[in-house]
């Protein structure tokens, strides 16, 4: 039986060496070469192992085979398991003469650490240090990140465009009387109030309506002398017209009403006092008498407010007041009714700024005709701005700020962005103008500019390191 084996594999060893010849003679060396078959892929044992990683996926490491807690082995991870972190194209490779050509500056850590070394070295885990070649680096103001890179962050780019940029300035405000619709009540005489017909602040009252029954006694003295004047006056007399005039005009200048006169004028009756009637519509603000009271000349008496129309009082902040205009409209929001907005138009900018707020005070005019509008109530106020003239502008997510100074990502193309610093001006609508820096058509990053930011502080720093310890 042993016999038999050995020459059956002697038999089966000759058939393979005669295929082998046949193949040879008839193909060539070149067919052998590429066959599958004979490329046979590595086995575990020539793989070469990079690191061990933990058996649960816990983000634990080690260069070197160990056990975690539960007493289980640390995985190997194969050299071809591991993503290349060198931007080569598809179906792209490098070849070893093209990488001799190519000047190397530095080597990076392969994890992405700020740690650079001007020579060859592996770091704590056993991984070779990536080389970094000098056409990799455009120049000190361009960033370049590989293109999956780019598409994994979101990176998205717009264009430099003109736009016509509407701002609203928003401010707040508070309700307040119209100063030219309020009226004091005051005698020209002395006199004493026996009789109180609107006695109650807030009372609304008609022009015209008594306010208060007073006697007077220079009132009642003057209504005597046109009396007398009157009927001098039916003698036909000169002077006695003259006399009637007079008497007229002294009871002008005490303030009795137009009714009163021409009813003395009809009936030549002296009433001994004198129900004192409103001079104007509106709400009783201010009350400053009562009953039985005796009252001078000039003494104020009464306030009446008309609110069919109110002035509104906004706060505009310093740096938007240059954009607020005499005759502009204006919407208002009162925060008792947020559901009516009021439009009215702004009709003085007062010349004094505030220095506890830094604000200027802007007045505006509101119609009110159902008394909604109460003084004292809060607003908030919207300003229309007009439309100037169509400016270069880039979206304000495009910006980064600082506070010191406000840079854009310019995208390059192929991966390639530059940080670019530029000045900005107006901003409305989800835009900002852009005074100095960049030009139409150019292309802003408007999305992930941080991420972007990142990495160009990060190659700065690894830039300067190089610098320090040429390679």
């Amino acid at each position: 039986m042993t016999r038999t084996r050995a020459f059956a594999l002697l038999a089966i060893g000759a058939a393979a060496g005669m295929a082998g010849a046949y193949l040879y003679a008839h193909y060539g060396p070149e067919f052998l070469q590429s066959a599958s078959w004979w490329n046979r892929a590595p086995t575990g044992a020539e793989r070469a192992i990079l690191y061990y990683r933990d058996p649960s996926g816990a983000p634990f490491w080690s260069a070197t085979p160990k056990k975690d807690g539960r007493g289980r082995d640390y995985l190997p991870v194969y050299a071809d398991e591991e993503p290349a972190f060198e931007s080569v194209k598809p179906g792209e490779e490098v070849g070893e003469a093209e990488q001799q050509t190519r000047k190397i500056l530095y080597y990076r850590n392969p994890m992405g650490l700020p740690d650079t070394s001007p020579v060859p070295k592996k770091d704590s885990m056993g991984m070779d240090y990536i080389p970094v070649y000098a056409d990799e680096i455009d120049d000190k103001d361009t960033v370049k990140v590989s293109l999956d890179k780019v598409q994994r962050s979101g990176v998205r780019t717009e264009k430099v465009t003109t736009q016509h940029l509407s701002r609203t300035v928003r401010a707040v405000g508070t309700v307040d009387h119209d100063e030219t619709l309020l009226t004091v009540v005051a005698m020209r005489s002395d006199g004493f109030v026996e009789d109180l017909f609107v006695n109650k602040i807030g009372q609304h009252v008609e022009e015209g309506e008594p306010l208060f029954r007073v006697y007077s006694p220079q009132i009642q003295q003057a209504q005597t002398d046109l009396i007398v004047a009157l009927r001098a006056e039916a003698r036909k007399g000169q002077d006695a017209e003259r006399a009637v005039q007079g008497a007229v005009q002294r009871l002008r200048n005490l303030g009795v009403p137009k009714s009163r006169i021409e009813e003395i004028l009809k009936t030549q009756a002296n009433e001994r006092t004198l129900d004192w009637p409103a001079p104007a519509d509106g709400d009783i603000i201010e009350k400053k008498v009562i009953k039985g009271q005796r009252v001078a000349a000039g003494e104020e008496l009464y306030r009446i407010a008309d609110h069919s129309q109110v002035w509104l009082i906004a706060d505009v902040a310093e740096a938007d007041i240059a954009l607020i205009d005499v005759g502009m409209k204006a919407t208002a929001t009162l925060r008792a009714n947020p559901t009516l907005p009021v439009e009215g138009k702004v009709t003085l900018i007062y010349p004094v700024l505030k220095p506890e707020t830094r604000t200027v005070s802007v007045r505006i005019e509101l119609p009110n005709p159902e008394g909604l509008l109460k003084p004292g109530m809060y607003a908030d106020v919207l300003f229309e701005v007009e439309d100037g003239a169509a400016l270069a502008a880039v979206p304000q997510n495009a910006v980064i700020d600082s506070g010191m100074r406000q840079v854009v990502l310019v995208a390059m193309g192929d991966g390639r962005f530059a940080p670019r610093a530029v000045k900005l001006g107006r901003r409305g609508g989800g835009f900002v103008e852009v005074v100095e820096g960049l030009k139409v058509g150019e292309e802003v990053v408007t999305s992930a500019t941080f991420l972007i930011d990142a990495e160009s502080n990060l190659r700065a720093a690894l830039q300067t390191f190089s610098q320090d310890s040429p390679p």
